[in-house]
């Protein structure tokens, strides 16, 4: 089993598509596109990690195989707690990010990919 952890203002802030003006319509919209796409074939569960304005576009908690973590302080810190927990747990983990410190702090708990490598995957290439 792949646990996907989602970079969610990472991912959003990959497209030049004025997610600036509406981080909580972005946030919904990734959201609504993670449960309905078929992102790789050995991912089983995805972790969306949603900070600041973002939060208010999706509430927290499981929807389906989308879980949805409202950062309580920062996301780059939940996004490394998500990660370990999962790989503590004995899943195979892939992190969504270009934050190259962020990469570096999930490196033990699985590989990163970029927001571009999603992104093809939910057809917003």
């Amino acid at each position: 089993m792949t646990v996907l952890v989602v970079d969610g203002a990472n991912v959003v802030g990959a497209r030049a598509d004025g997610w600036w003006k509406d981080r909580a319509g972005a946030a919904r919209r990734l959201h609504e596109q993670l449960l309905t796409a078929d992102v790789d074939a050995d991912v089983t569960e995805v972790v969306l990690v949603l900070e600041g304005e973002a939060k208010k576009g999706v509430r927290a908690g499981r929807d389906a195989h989308v879980t949805v973590v409202h950062a309580p302080r920062d996301g780059d810190s939940e996004i490394v707690r998500q990660a370990h927990k999962a790989a503590d747990a004995g899943h195979q983990v892939r992190v969504v990010t270009a934050d190259r410190l962020l990469a570096a702090r999930v490196a033990k708990a699985g590989p990163t990919v970029g927001p571009t490598w999603l992104l093809e995957r939910l057809g917003r290439d």
